[in-house]
């Protein structure tokens, strides 16, 4: 079939490197100057997989059923940490009567990788649609599909034959595809448009704004971004996390287009600007009074709305300002480090320097042109001498960073830091509200915990082992990056 926008891959864009470290103002600089170019490791302890991330994007649509056309590994590695997210989200929607996300896997075994596993593929989605009679039905490629060979489209092609009242959509997310793992949530949505929205065009409906958002996000989040947006007259389409088949087709009749995560969707939203005429914008997360502010602001500057976001912008302030300050008292002065993904990194490290913290270092999976304004914000908090570690999943350079840093407290996910003992918490929480200004209090009287409560990590330095010996944290953190010439 030809399809209406094609496969992209991240690494192609301007900037892109995954493996680099530098302070703030010297990567800023090489940016600035187009030579900023990409290192090389030469020992990786792994990197994140554009697969896992199709499957994130696109498991708790209702009313499908996912099947990877992979060994079993590939699934086990999709499935376990989605179908928990997707279970928890309708337990905080009251909607525990829906069944859990349908995810299954052909197990490709020897026999298929030789003599190639069509048939396995063709007889495992009968076997799916006789068993839960799906409306879609999602047909996920893997590493080892993609080298034997299989071509799942013309599989795709004789099963619509078949059934056509089952949507087939294919979704070429082998994960050697690309070293960007949102590569995988593009290919996602370039999927839903090829295969179910196709070349529909509806009426514009006023004041609908897509929201494309990522999996990671709770359902009080997604809730307090429909409140923030419904105050200054919009209404959120929120994508594709949840949604139903109804609400993929609205894609094209909104008006406007958001993203949550300067990473998710901004390809996408670019087409539906080309194909639709529906004005976008890329900001950062809502985290953090001052992030939210923007978001809002770049927002109803979009869709007229400047005088609604001002009058709620106050109004939040005014309720939240009171307790910001009694939770500054206690962290003004301190100094942190971050990991997080890129966006909600930066929206981290932007919420410190709110609370006044300095920020040593932050890891992040990737560094391009379009993530440099939001760098400079930082400098604005922080100044330009704290460390970026541009890393997906190296968490042995993580790890020697934060013991020679020593700070006062760790942002991040935190299984091995904390045996440092160093305070620790997290502002990826799937259950809780981090969002908007009330999510602010929230993640501040986190901080305010993790200082207060060190127990449980301050044991863990005094009766555990490193997770690295001792000769290594002597090392310098980036031996085994190969820095380019510039």
């Amino acid at each position: 079939m030809e399809k209406a926008i094609k496969d992209k891959i991240r690494d192609t864009r301007a900037g892109f490197t995954d493996a680099q470290a530098g302070s703030a103002e010297q990567m800023r600089c090489q940016v600035r100057n187009n030579c900023l170019k990409n290192a090389h490791r030469t020992f990786e302890q792994g990197i994140q997989c554009v697969q896992v991330n199709s499957v994130n994007a696109l498991v708790s649509i209702q009313d499908s059923v996912m099947i990877i056309h992979s060994p079993y590994g590939c699934s086990a590695c999709g499935s376990l940490g989605s179908i928990e997210r997707v279970n928890i989200y309708k337990h905080h929607k009251g909607d525990e009567s829906r069944l859990s996300s349908r995810i299954i896997s052909t197990a490709l075994g020897e026999k298929e990788v030789i003599l190639g596993g069509e048939q396995r593929l063709e007889d495992t989605a009968r076997e799916a649609i006789a068993r839960h009679n799906p409306k879609i039905m999602f047909i996920l490629s893997s590493c080892a599909s993609a080298i034997i060979g299989d071509d799942i489209d013309t599989v795709a092609d004789r099963l619509r034959e078949e059934y056509p009242d089952v949507v087939f959509v294919v979704v070429h997310c082998e994960g050697f595809k690309s070293r960007n793992h949102a590569t995988g949530y593009d290919l996602a949505l370039f999927a839903l448009q090829n295969y179910v929205i196709k070349d529909a065009c509806p009426k514009k409906l006023k004041g609908l704004i897509n929201l494309f958002a990522t999996h990671s996000l709770s359902f009080a989040d997604q809730q307090e971004m429909k409140r923030m947006l419904h105050a200054i007259g919009l209404e959120a389409n929120i994508m594709p996390y949840n949604a139903t088949y109804e609400d993929i087709m609205r894609i094209p009749a909104a008006e406007y287009n958001i993203s949550v995560c300067q990473i998710f969707g901004d390809e996408y939203m670019a087409f539906l600007k080309e194909r639709y005429g529906a004005s976008y914008v890329v900001t950062g997360m809502p985290i953090g009074s001052d992030s939210t502010d923007r978001w809002l602001r770049a927002i109803a500057e979009l869709a007229g709305k400047e005088k609604e976001a001002e009058a709620f912008i106050a109004h939040e302030r005014a309720e939240v300002e009171e307790e910001i300050s009694e939770i500054k008292k206690k962290t003004s002065g301190l100094k942190v480090c971050v990991t997080a993904g890129t966006g909600r990194g930066f929206a981290a490290a932007t919420l410190m320097g709110e609370f006044e913290m300095r920020l040593l270092c932050i890891h992040t999976p990737y560094y391009e042109h379009a993530y440099v304004a939001d760098f400079e914000r930082l400098e604005e908090y922080h100044g330009g001498k704290f460390l970026i570690n541009v890393a997906d999943m190296q968490p042995y350079e993580q790890i020697n960073l934060i013991k020679k840093f020593n700070p006062d407290v760790f942002i991040g996910m935190a299984n091995w830091v904390s045996r440092l003992g160093i305070p620790t918490t997290h502002i990826l929480d799937g259950k809780r509200p981090t969002f908007g200004y009330r999510g602010v209090l929230y993640l501040g009287r986190k901080i305010e915990d993790a200082l207060d409560n060190n127990n449980f990590n301050a044991k863990l330095k005094n009766f555990t082992a490193p997770p690295f010996r001792e000769s290594w944290y002597k090392e310098d953190a980036f031996k085994y990056i190969e820095f380019p010439e510039n």
